[in-house]
């Protein structure tokens, strides 16, 4: 598994970060430069690698990640190099919650949000044509967890991702990382 990288994916607002905070609870090395804190919208930090949004016109970092796991916006998966084999951690939360979520950060933030229709029917269109994308690529392995169970069954949750990434990680410690009362934009 050292030889492999560890990503944690997703849409913005998707529980990237809570996955982030299981693996380093469950003793995983974690990749972040810490130049996000924690705010109001993330209350136990964002878990960023500034440097992977660059990942367009440098991969030079990218080995350095090896037997680690970092972040990425689901957008950015395209430009990994082929030559790396991944593990890929993909975050999946119901629409509404993540665009709830979504505008009131952008709210606080001062900035607008784009129409929920238009946001759903992007982020709906990049989804398919990005599972699509990953099931041709033999060197990425994908796991996909949905944020929404996650929060109401986080121990089963946690073994999974322990056995698809084949470490030795706390799962007891992983499950705790989960907080409901966190869980502040739910459907319905």
């Amino acid at each position: 598994m050292n030889t492999e990288i560890m990503i944690v994916s997703g849409l913005p607002r998707s529980g990237t970060s809570l996955m982030m905070q299981m693996l380093d609870r469950g003793g995983i090395e974690v990749v972040t430069d810490g130049a996000r804190t924690a705010d109001i919208d993330n209350p136990k930090g964002y878990y960023e690698f500034e440097i992977v949004k660059s990942i367009q016109r440098d991969t030079s970092w990218l080995p350095g990640t090896r037997g680690k796991a970092f972040k990425m916006v689901s957008q950015l998966l395209y430009h990994l190099p082929a030559a790396e084999r991944y593990r890929i951690i993909f975050m999946e939360r119901e629409f509404d919650e993540m665009l709830a979520s979504q505008d009131k950060m952008l709210a606080r933030l001062g900035r607008p949000a784009a129409p929920r229709d238009d946001m759903r029917g992007a982020f709906t269109s990049h989804l398919e044509q990005l599972r699509a994308w990953l099931a041709r690529q033999a060197n990425m392995r994908v796991l996909p967890i949905s944020y929404n169970q996650l929060l109401s069954e986080p121990r089963p949750h946690a073994e999974r991702v322990r056995e698809f990434l084949d470490v030795d990680a706390d799962v007891d410690q992983m499950a705790a990382a989960v907080e409901p009362a966190l869980y502040r934009n739910r459907g319905g």
